[in-house]
C-alpha cells in the first residue's frame, strides 16, 4: 500500500473544500501585499511615517470601512492559505513532481509560516493590537540578537540570512522566465488575458525577489558584524531603496512591483490548477 495517495487521487482526497481554502488563502495574501506596495508607494512620494509591511497592511485594513470584518476575513484567508500548504505536504502538489520529497517539504515550510502569520493577523481582529500589527523590523532585530547570542548563533543567522537571499534570487529568475504558468489553466484564458497575467506575474515576482534577497543580504551583514542592528524587516528594507542613488524613485519601482504581485496573487485565486 503506498503511503500517500498520487496525482489525481490526491486532489480527489482533497476536494473542493481544499481547493476553496486555497483560493481564500491567495486572495488574503494579495490583499496584502497591495496594502503593504500601497503604503511603500506613498513613503517614497511623500516620506510618510506609514509601516510597510504586514503590520502597517493589517492596521491600513482595520482603517477602512467594515475594517475589523475585513481583518477578520484577511486572518482566516491565511488559515486557508496555511490549511492548503498541509495538504500538500500530507497529500502532494498538483503537477507531475507534486509528490516528491522537496516539494513536500517546502509545503510544511510554508504551512508553519502561514500559520504563524495567520495567528499574528487573528490575534490583532481579536483585539490584541500588538501582534497583527508588530514591526516586522523589531521582529528580525530581537530574533537575531537572540539567536547571535546563542552557540554557533553567528552561522545560524548568517545561513538564514543566506538562504533568503536565495529564494530571492529564486523568486526572481523563475518569475522572469515565467515558470509561474505552469501552475496555472492557461487554456482558459483569453489572450489579453495572458499578458496581463504576465505583466502582473515577472514584474511582481522581480520585485518580491529582490525584496527577499535584499533582507537576507543584511541579515547575513548582521552575522558578519555581530550587530542585530544590521537586521531589516520588510519596511527598514523597502526604505533602504529610496537611499539608494537612485533614491524614492527605486523604491516606487519596487513598491509598484509588490502591488502587482498583489494583484498577480488574487488573479492566481481564479486560475491556479489546484
Amino acid at each position: 500500500m503506498r503511503p500517500f495517495p498520487k496525482g489525481g487521487e490526491a486532489r480527489a482526497v482533497r476536494g473542493a473544500g481544499t481547493a476553496a481554502a486555497a483560493r481564500a488563502g491567495l486572495v488574503a495574501r494579495g490583499v496584502i501585499y497591495l496594502l503593504v506596495g500601497t503604503l511603500a508607494v506613498r513613503i517614497a512620494l511623500a516620506d510618510g511615517s506609514e509601516q510597510a509591511d504586514r503590520g502597517g497592511a493589517v492596521q491600513e485594513l482595520a482603517l477602512k470601512p467594515f475594517g475589523q470584518a475585513l481583518v477578520w476575513a484577511v486572518g482566516i484567508g491565511l488559515i486557508g492559505m496555511a490549511l492548503w500548504r498541509l495538504s500538500e505536504a500530507v497529500f502532494g502538489a498538483a503537477g507531475p513532481d507534486g509528490t516528491k520529497a522537496h516539494r513536500r517539504l517546502q509545503s510544511a515550510a510554508r504551512c508553519v509560516f502561514y500559520s504563524l502569520v495567520a495567528a499574528s493577523v487573528i490575534a490583532f481582529a481579536a483585539g490584541e493590537r500588538g501582534s497583527g500589527a508588530g514591526s516586522t523590523d523589531e521582529q528580525s532585530r530581537d530574533v537575531t540578537a537572540r539567536v547571535l547570542g546563542w552557540p554557533g548563533g553567528q552561522l545560524l543567522v548568517a545561513g538564514a540570512g543566506a538562504a533568503v537571499a536565495a529564494a530571492g534570487a529564486w523568486i526572481t529568475v523563475r518569475a522572469a522566465v515565467r515558470a509561474y504558468r505552469r501552475h496555472l489553466r492557461t487554456a482558459g484564458m483569453t489572450v489579453a488575458t495572458r499578458r496581463a497575467v504576465d505583466v502582473l506575474g515577472v514584474g511582481g515576482g522581480v520585485s518580491r525577489g529582490l525584496v527577499f534577497a535584499a533582507t537576507g543580504g543584511f541579515a547575513v551583514q548582521a552575522a558578519v558584524t555581530y550587530d542585530p542592528g544590521h537586521a531589516k524587516g520588510l519596511d527598514d528594507t523597502l526604505r533602504t531603496f529610496a537611499g539608494t542613488p537612485a533614491g524614492p524613485w527605486l523604491l516606487t519601482v519596487v513598491a509598484v512591483g509588490l502591488a502587482l504581485f498583489g494583484l498577480f496573487s488574487i488573479v492566481m485565486a481564479r486560475w491556479r490548477d489546484l
